[in-house]
């Protein structure tokens, strides 16, 4: 069995499912490092959201078995954009893939880079006649040579890590009022609304909170888990991530609300529990007069 420097890559990317993208790119890494096991993350990435690339690593990384992350969520293929493989916990772990600020998030999260590499050595790199499949043709070759022992500057020539593009993740922001502005992170599969508010900013609120967004305002009430929700209202709990996330019981708290991610939101104390009523209208319900029966 050959000695492995890491014996995992972690791949993300926004292929999807639908033709045999992230099965070549999985070839390609059996090829070269047939022992390294390959952990698919999500290929369910919107395509070119490198916003919601970066947030799903910054909300995984932690998890991460330790060697490679190979992230490709790429827009900038074959552009001026660089490769690189960035490194963290001096040699303790790689992260290869675009410098589009992918990356920013969960490298801020693990401590910070301790050096980062220009991937321009195609001697590890497959030898092809297009330049927009970064994913098949550099980075995955550069995760499986990394994982075989390969020094990263052999790889690439070094660079200043500060180089690197940054993420740009928004602040929530404490208004004059009290109220806090804050922003639709993520929405999970279960309508499930992460917001960037610590948990901590809400700390002396009271147990009602107006919620600000979409197209309504709603007043969440704040729980500690999902079945201390009461049915038809809104939850406001913190998140397995540690982040405040607003919840319906059995239900999309993203539909109730009207949200989408980016989208703007507000969070106001409230004195008590609100009411919201919705419009409805009742029309008749339409009948029918059965014909008369024939006549023989």
């Amino acid at each position: 069995m050959t000695d492995l420097r890491f014996n995992t890559i972690s791949f993300l990317s926004d292929f999807g499912s639908v033709d045999e993208s992230v099965g070549v790119v999985h070839s390609v890494l059996r090829s070269l490092a047939p022992e390294v096991r390959v952990v698919d993350v999500t290929h369910g990435i919107e395509t070119h959201d490198v916003r919601a690339a970066g947030l799903a690593l910054a909300r995984s990384v932690q998890y991460l078995a330790p060697g490679v992350v190979l992230g490709v969520v790429d827009p900038g293929a074959g552009s001026e954009r660089k490769a690189i493989a960035i490194e963290v916990a001096n040699g303790g772990a790689y992260l290869v893939g675009p410098d589009n600020g992918l990356f920013a998030p969960a490298v801020s999260l693990v401590g910070g880079a301790t050096a980062a590499f220009v991937l321009d050595n195609e001697d590890y790199q497959l030898t092809v006649p297009a330049a927009t499949n970064a994913g098949r043709d550099i980075f995955a070759p550069v995760a499986a040579h990394l994982c075989l022992g390969v020094p990263a500057d052999e790889l690439g020539t070094a660079i200043d890590p500060a180089l690197l593009l940054p993420g740009v993740l928004p602040v929530s922001q404490t208004d004059d009022d009290g109220s806090i502005a804050g922003e639709v992170l993520w929405i999970d599969a279960y309508g499930n609304i992460q917001i960037n508010v610590d948990p901590t900013e809400l700390h002396d609120w009271p147990e009602f909170v107006e919620v600000i967004g979409g197209r309504s305002t709603r007043t969440a009430q704040r729980v500690d888990h999902f079945g201390m929700i009461p049915t038809g209202s809104i939850g406001l709990l913190v998140d397995s991530h540690g982040l405040v996330m607003l919840s319906v019981d059995r239900g999309s708290a993203a539909f109730d609300l009207e949200l989408s991610e980016g989208d703007s939101i507000t969070l106001r104390a409230a004195d008590g529990p609100g009411r919201v009523a919705s419009p409805v209208t009742i029309t008749a319900r339409p009948t029918t007069t059965p014909p008369p029966p024939e006549e023989h």
